[in-house]
């Protein structure tokens, strides 16, 4: 975890500026550039100040009243929906972008009634739908009654690998822990060694909602760390029945995408986050408290001139339903569209009620990370430097999968981005950083229909707004540290009185 910091010594900042501007950039010209001190370039940043947290919550509350108005929620294929698209794009033309839907069909996942998992043998037990496990979406409907087989479950990596199945017999449920690869890597290489089911339980405490994102060879289910303890330890004689009763249908929706006028075409910093909520209430922080700060960010951006980077706004659509709306837009790129991707950055609810400061763990650290591709560090430690910067407390979250990162990370992206907690629980040592209650989840009210304004924390949108925006400027400016790429200003020859000449590992006048 990331302990607070007193700032960087006068000393330290001081010896920093002085080694760029030996490099051949002034002092003013590095900060222009998205360069040096972490603190100092916080301070000088236009964006932090621009997107105010008043103007945040009031793109949230019209979302909120588009939802009362339209059957209580924003889900994909719902008036809701749609008319919250309207509001993006009509806020997005006011400040001069051109505004386009991308429109995809997809295969939407429909369950037609609850899964059944219980222990057949050797001691009879039925587990408890959506308190002990459920249906990973986009799952294959079936029935089976086999042995529960555990796969490498001493590794953080279980099923992540053909090798890890390669005793596995065929016929058999398997039983993979969560981590190190996605849900549809484990469900698949599973159902390649002759599964004919999979339940995939959590690396830490309590149940989580996963998916599979297009439809599975094989039914699959997440479980509780519980359950699948439970099961590990049945030994040889475990016997499951697993059942899941769902289908695919065809269906389209559609992403609202808008981009800046200005900036480098071939290293375009795309920004995202998904505009549709659950269908059981209006996603005001799930995610409206995401599509706002990303909204006024651009419509602040905007008045700042042209960048030199383009910047590429994305409201996802039908993430819920499986991360489906930045999957199918990252596929339908070609070779060079995506090579011109400098990073993405992603945004899912940044006002939990019970808040934490998360940022993503663009090192790979964490054992339910997915390996992130290189340059996701640097997007880490930007948002850790400006969290230090303002000695605010930030800790790593897991990169899981669960957010529309996904299909950028798999393209070999460079990711990173923030999110304040969701049905994970808050520990004493959390309070004693964020303030709130200890073993409460950070947002009580994720996917219900209590989702609403009144549950909003705004210190937690006032925060993280904040470093959202302090990030599209930096990487607006320059990309450096995340893929290579230098600002073309950054080779000027410097002036002569500003020249300074070494000694050893000191800069002197």
């Amino acid at each position: 975890m990331r302990k607070p910091e007193s700032g960087r010594s006068p000393r330290r900042a001081h010896t920093a500026r002085r080694r760029l501007l030996a490099g051949g950039t002034t002092i003013a010209a590095a900060l222009v550039m998205g360069l040096g001190p972490a603190a100092a370039q916080a301070d000088t940043a236009q964006l932090p100040v621009l997107v105010t947290v008043d103007n945040v919550r009031a793109h949230m509350e019209n979302l909120e009243t588009i939802a009362e108005y339209n059957g209580g929620n924003r889900a994909s294929g719902t008036a809701g929906y749609d008319v919250s698209a309207k509001y993006v794009i009509d806020q997005l033309k006011r400040s001069g972008y051109k505004p386009k839907k991308h429109t995809f069909e997809f295969d939407s996942w429909k369950q037609h009634s609850d899964p059944v998992l219980s222990v057949t043998k050797p001691e009879p037990k039925d587990f408890v739908h959506e308190d002990d496990f459920s249906t990973m979406t986009y799952s294959t409907g079936g029935e089976a009654t086999a042995a529960g087989v555990p796969v490498n479950t001493d590794s953080g990596e279980s099923g992540c690998s053909a090798d890890d199945f390669t005793a596995f017999p065929e016929g058999a449920i398997a039983v993979i822990k969560r981590g190190g690869c996605t849900f549809a890597a484990k469900t698949q290489n599973a159902a390649d060694a002759g599964a004919v089911g999979a339940i995939i339980y959590n690396n830490q405490e309590g149940l989580f909602a996963g998916t599979v994102s297009e439809l599975s060879d094989i039914p699959v289910v997440g479980a509780s760390d519980a359950v699948g303890a439970e099961l590990v330890a049945a030994g040889s004689d475990l016997e499951l029945h697993l059942k899941v009763d769902a289908e695919v249908v065809t269906e389209s929706s559609y992403n609202v995408i808008a981009e800046t006028k200005g900036g480098r075409k071939d290293n375009v910093v795309v920004v995202g986050a998904h505009l549709d909520s659950v269908e059981d209430g209006p996603g005001v922080n799930d995610n409206g408290s995401g599509t706002a700060g990303v909204l006024e960010t651009a419509k602040q951006l905007a008045k700042l001139g042209k960048p030199r980077n383009k910047v590429r706004f994305a409201f996802w659509g039908t993430e819920e339903q499986g991360l489906i709306g930045s999957t199918k837009y990252v596929e339908g790129l070609n070779a060079k569209q995506l090579d011109d991707i400098a990073l993405y950055l992603n945004f899912d609810m940044i006002g939990s009620n019970n808040y934490g400061r998360f940022v993503y763990d663009g090192r790979g650290e964490l054992e339910g990370s997915l390996t992130p591709p290189s340059g996701s560090a640097a997007i880490q430690k930007t948002f850790e430097d400006y969290f230090d910067s303002k000695n605010q407390v930030s800790e790593p979250t897991e990169f899981s999968g669960r957010s529309d990162y996904s299909a950028f990370m798999e393209n070999d992206i460079p990711s990173g981005g923030l999110f304040s907690g969701g049905d994970s629980v808050k520990t004493e040592k959390q309070v004693e950083y964020y303030g709130g209650t200890a073993g409460t989840d950070f947002d009580p009210y994720y996917h219900t229909p209590d989702d609403t304004i009144e549950n909003i924390n705004w210190d937690s949108v006032d925060e993280l707004s904040d470093a959202l925006a302090y990030s599209v400027e930096r990487f607006s400016k320059n990309t450096l540290p995340v893929n290579g790429v230098a600002p073309r200003t950054l080779q000027a020859p410097v002036q002569a009185d500003m020249q300074f000449d070494r000694q050893g590992d000191h800069w002197l006048r």
